[in-house]
């Protein structure tokens, strides 16, 4: 492989990581990607002497740095609100989001007909996450932990796990698909236990 193609393979790398980070839901993904890859526009430009395209890829990451740094002091403001089976909101929820549940929890059965509680995490009125399961003696079985793609980033989770023991649940049990969840899972502090996730709150 000669220098030529080095170089020109660089500039296609940088290119696809900024075209791949507009395709991200999640804000903060959006800008670290687009970050990394407007770091290798700019030393493929450099290598070629374009200097406008380095300046104005500097800024991108300057401007990606500044709002990732504001996005990070910025304490998101969550509701928490109870559902029940047979809530209409739980219902537009599930609907609205279904395939990207089922993308998201591989194999899951979308019927919660045995769901005995359900909460629902909002920010400024609008649902970003619901948690269904079945509670019994402080256990809570959960069925679904969603949360949707903008706000896919711990912190429902965090809030969920800190209002929890408010309802009475003293441990959580997960029983389903791990392989979009580990990172999840280990975040929040859920310990494996053979074929099933267990935290204790």
């Amino acid at each position: 492989m000669n220098t030529k193609t080095i170089i020109e393979a660089i500039g296609y790398v940088g290119s696809a990581l900024v075209l791949v980070s507009f395709l991200m839901a999640s804000v903060v993904k959006l800008r670290i990607v687009n970050s990394v890859g407007s770091v290798i526009f700019t030393i493929y430009a450099f290598i070629i002497h374009s200097y406008p395209t380095a300046i104005m890829n500097l800024c991108l990451v300057m401007i990606n740095i500044y709002y990732l740094v504001k996005l990070s002091n910025t304490n998101v403001e969550y509701d928490f609100v109870k559902l029940n089976k047979e809530d209409s909101l739980l219902k537009y929820i599930v609907d609205c989001y279904k395939d990207d549940i089922m993308k998201c929890f591989p194999g899951i059965n979308m019927d919660f007909s045995e769901a005995n509680v359900g909460y629902a995490v909002c920010h400024k009125g609008t649902p970003t996450g619901i948690l269904l399961g079945s509670l019994n003696d402080g256990l809570l079985e959960i069925m679904l932990d969603y949360s949707t793609p903008e706000y896919r980033d711990f912190s429902i989770g965090k809030y969920l796990m800190s209002k929890l023991p408010e309802e009475g649940v003293k441990s959580l049990v997960y029983r389903g698909s791990d392989v979009n969840h580990k990172a999840y899972l280990s975040k929040l502090g859920f310990v494996q236990k053979g074929g099933y996730y267990e935290k204790v709150l």
